[in-house]
């Protein structure tokens, strides 16, 4: 196992939409042991595979529950409902959080590690982890969730602490 590096913010592949697992294979497993073993060194709750410069769509969570980490392969929101506002974070742009507005509950579909169908759902730190991470498995950042006018000044101090963006 090994801990990869996190890319961040201004590196192009977090922008695009990841590809799905068509096999789940030895390196899909070696890869998914990565992602937990970064997560926590990070640390984190939530990893997704792009977020390690690998676009494939897997991620990796533990919403702090007494569960552990768990696995999504090619994970899809089937549901969501309510609305949370909340300090979130993202790996991919370290020691930054913002007031963020998602649903207050999602539901996914997915796969697990064995090629079996797994369904994860849940409100508060769960339901976020879960929308944060397919998210950024469609390309997404937590900064598009932002009103545009704190965005724009966002991506100006982004840009004036030179961290990455072009």
């Amino acid at each position: 196992m090994a801990i990869l590096p996190i890319r961040t913010f201004g590196d192009p592949v977090l922008r695009i939409e990841t590809k799905p697992v068509e096999e789940i294979d030895d390196a899909v497993r070696s890869l998914v042991k990565d992602m937990i073993e970064t997560m926590y060194a990070a640390p984190g709750v939530g990893l997704a595979a792009n977020q390690v410069g690998v676009s494939r769509r897997i991620a990796v969570f533990d919403a702090q529950d007494g569960l552990g980490a768990r696995v999504m392969i090619n994970p899809e929101i089937v549901e969501t409902s309510g609305e949370f506002v909340y300090d979130e974070g993202c790996l991919s742009i370290p020691g930054r959080y913002w007031e963020i507005t998602r649903p207050a509950f999602a539901r996914v579909r997915a796969l697990d590690l064995d090629g079996n169908k797994v369904e994860y759902q849940g409100d508060g730190l769960m339901g976020r982890v879960l929308q944060h991470e397919v998210g950024h498995l469609e390309g997404g950042l937590l900064i598009d969730h932002l009103p545009k006018r704190i965005r724009k000044q966002v991506l100006r101090e982004l840009r004036d602490e030179n961290l990455g963006l072009r």
